[in-house]
């Protein structure tokens, strides 16, 4: 099965957070809270997304964390990048060169290519994309049930 780890899960939730209030700080506390995860896997997932350069962070009272871009161009694969490295589905298809069956190798082109479809999928989706949707209005009209629950004959 191919998957991000679960702290690259954890960034993008936090991200998405994050892209709620794009210009507002929030300490690692208060982000805890709103992604339901401990306060210590915060701070560490937040100064690896800082390192990547996708938050900025401030000291003090007043402190905290913020998107370092807008979040219509933070992408996934942004995220990935910062908290596991270049994104390839095997190692070749990310460094030429550090294997020696390379030079008499047929998968490796098309490790490429299908690790070039992943980064491009991962780069279509940006933060603002990743919001939670709006909940609609109900458009359930009450039905005989409903009208007899309410009857106080």
């Amino acid at each position: 099965m191919l998957r991000v780890s679960r702290l690259t899960d954890y960034a993008c939730v936090l991200m998405t957070c994050l892209a709620q209030g794009p210009r507002d700080m929030m300490s690692a506390a208060d982000l805890a809270v709103r992604a339901r995860l401990e306060q210590p896997t915060v701070s560490k997932l937040m100064k690896r997304l800082g390192r990547g350069g996708l938050v900025n962070s401030s000291r003090g009272a007043q402190g905290g964390y913020r998107l370092a871009r807008s979040p219509d161009s933070i992408t996934l694969a942004d995220i990935v990048v910062a908290m596991e490295g270049p994104i390839g589905m095997t190692q070749c298809s990310v460094h030429a060169g550090r294997c020696h069956f390379e030079s008499h190798c047929g998968a490796r082109s098309n490790w490429r290519r299908v690790s070039d479809i992943v980064v491009a999928a991962l780069q279509g989706v940006t933060l603002d994309k990743m919001q939670p949707p709006t909940p609609l209005p109900s458009t359930r009209r009450a039905g005989p049930s409903a009208a007899l629950a309410l009857r106080t004959d």
